[in-house]
């Protein structure tokens, strides 16, 4: 049984495991100001190509927006996401427990465009209902889908227009950056949004995001709001080290790569036996719609979610990861054809 059912069924690059290890009787300080996570918020900035930014690990991507999305709204203002974002529904209402409501709005392909947002902000009022001050998109998003350049300043633009916050998920972000289609840089993030993460949990690390605050004020007494959260990690050099030694010599770009090659290889596979897909995902994910019997048959030697029903069949999730091993890819290829015939 081979796994695609997610990017972090694997441990961590074993580069990554070497610097933990090499590093594991050094003392050094905690809560992140150690040399270690110093040096890798130096190196993040010189690959965004910006030195003014701030930069703050996190274990993990709920705790990272949970903390970003909660610090830089008043408690009366309110979230704008696509009804697919991860926030609406794959993080236990973990926003709204902080007090703050998300917006919810159908998008298009998992993603916002600013007609979505003036949508929102026109049904939304006067003081008697919440505020709508922050808009969120992932990229990659749920359904694996990319936001491009000219996407992304329309609906920069607009925030900055209406003074709304913009924020970007960016578990997937590094397969976004690496996607054959894509024509955003880091340092284009850093210029058209307020705040943004890249993600390595789910691209070779251990574990760890690195959230991004280009907006000066919303920095403002953050590590209190990550203290208060639970997020301050008092051994704060495992995400540094894990951050160093991803962005020294471009190993987050490298690993991100593999895993879009082998969705490229899955899907160019899947499109030659003969069947669709339910979004046009040009990143590690990607959703096939297979009549339900031949789901039930590869799910005898393969692991995968099962999406969404569909009029032509069952859509399914299939994740490549930096690890994913390419005699797989080919093996599932081989199973399809050979069921499908």
């Amino acid at each position: 049984m081979y796994s695609f059912k997610c990017d972090y069924s694997e441990g961590a690059h074993p580069q990554i495991l070497k610097a933990l290890e090499a590093s594991n009787f050094i003392q050094t300080e905690g809560y992140g100001e150690d040399p270690y996570c110093q040096e890798a918020r130096q190196v993040i900035q010189k690959v965004i190509g910006r030195d003014d930014i701030a930069i703050h690990f996190f274990v993990g991507g709920t705790q990272a927006n949970t903390t970003a999305l909660s610090a830089f709204l008043r408690p009366h203002e309110a979230i704008i996401s696509v009804d697919s974002g991860h926030i609406c529904v794959h993080e236990t209402g973990a926003i709204e427990s902080t007090g703050h409501k998300i917006i919810p709005m159908a998008g298009k392909d998992g993603k916002l465009r600013p007609e979505d947002i003036q949508t929102a902000l026109a049904s939304h009022t006067d003081e008697h209902m919440v505020k709508p001050k922050l808009v969120y998109i992932s990229n990659s998003t749920e359904v694996g889908t990319l936001y491009k350049k000219s996407e992304l300043e329309a609906i920069s633009t607009y925030c900055r227009d209406q003074g709304l916050i913009l924020y970007i998920d960016g578990a997937r972000l590094g397969s976004a950056l690496m996607s054959s289609e894509n024509d955003l840089t880091l340092n284009d993030l850093a210029q058209l949004t307020d705040a943004f993460y890249i993600g390595g949990t789910k691209n070779g690390a251990l574990f760890g995001e690195a959230l991004v605050i280009s907006q000066e004020s919303l920095n403002e007494d953050f590590r209190y709001h990550i203290k208060q959260k639970g997020g301050l990690l008092a051994k704060g050099r495992l995400l540094g080290i894990q951050y160093l030694e991803l962005f020294k010599n471009n190993l987050f770009f490298d690993l991100a790569k593999h895993a879009n090659t082998m969705s490229d290889l899955l899907r160019q596979g899947i499109e030659k036996a003969g069947y669709s897909f339910l979004t046009e995902a040009p990143t590690n994910q990607i959703f096939p719609i297979l009549p339900l019997e031949l789901v039930e048959a590869l799910e005898k030697d393969f692991a995968f979610y099962r999406w969404c029903q569909t009029e032509e069949g069952v859509a399914i999730r299939l994740i490549t990861s930096w690890a994913t091993k390419e005699e797989e890819v080919q093996r599932f290829i081989q199973k399809l054809n050979q069921l499908s015939s």
